[in-house]
């Protein structure tokens, strides 16, 4: 199965895709979509659901994951990243709704690295020992990508971490994650 992690954005969103081979995660690709601020919006809206179409053509996932909207305090940021998420979600074309899912950020933060609260420095390391791979990511939008789409994963397979795990058990966390690691 393939998944697609979307961190969505108006300015910059970062995507990712994982495949589960062997019930690992095994890691596909990643990168970031990114515009000036200088361009029109509405261009910016065009490229964005092109992208992710031309993304979704190439790897053919099966599911895709998005992160929720947060609550901010700009209204017009906020009715930005809602339009973006829309071109996005306008974009997925040929996958079922059935097959598109969201989830908030403490969700993904507590089910990748135990800690609803996680840093995003933290969030990388722990992308990145669950998938026993160094990557070196462009942006925290795209290790974000990848934690969404890892989450989706550790969620389907029911191997997000025990209650009350914390970054802090880094040995803990690897022992945990043993079984996936290369």
């Amino acid at each position: 199965m393939k998944i697609l992690g979307i961190d969505p954005g108006s300015l910059k969103a970062g995507y990712a895709v994982v495949e589960t081979v062997n019930n690992k995660p095994l890691y596909i690709c990643s990168g970031i979509i990114k515009f000036k601020s200088t361009d029109n919006f509405f261009e910016r809206l065009m490229n964005l659901s092109i992208t992710i179409k031309e993304i979704v053509q190439e790897h053919k996932p099966d599911e895709v994951v998005l992160e929720s909207l947060v609550y901010v305090k700009n209204v017009s940021s906020l009715a930005k990243l809602s339009q973006a998420r829309g071109a996005m979600i306008s974009a997925l074309e040929g996958i079922s709704a059935e097959r598109i899912f969201e989830y908030s950020p403490n969700l993904i933060k507590s089910v990748v690295s135990g800690h609803g609260h996680s840093s995003k420095e933290g969030i990388e390391k722990m992308v990145q020992l669950i998938l026993g791979k160094k990557i070196t990511f462009e942006s925290s939008d795209e290790s974000d990508a990848l934690a969404i789409a890892l989450s989706h994963f550790l969620m389907r397979n029911k191997m997000s971490l025990p209650r009350g795990e914390s970054k802090s058990k880094a040995k803990n966390i690897k022992d945990h994650f043993a079984h996936m690691i290369k």
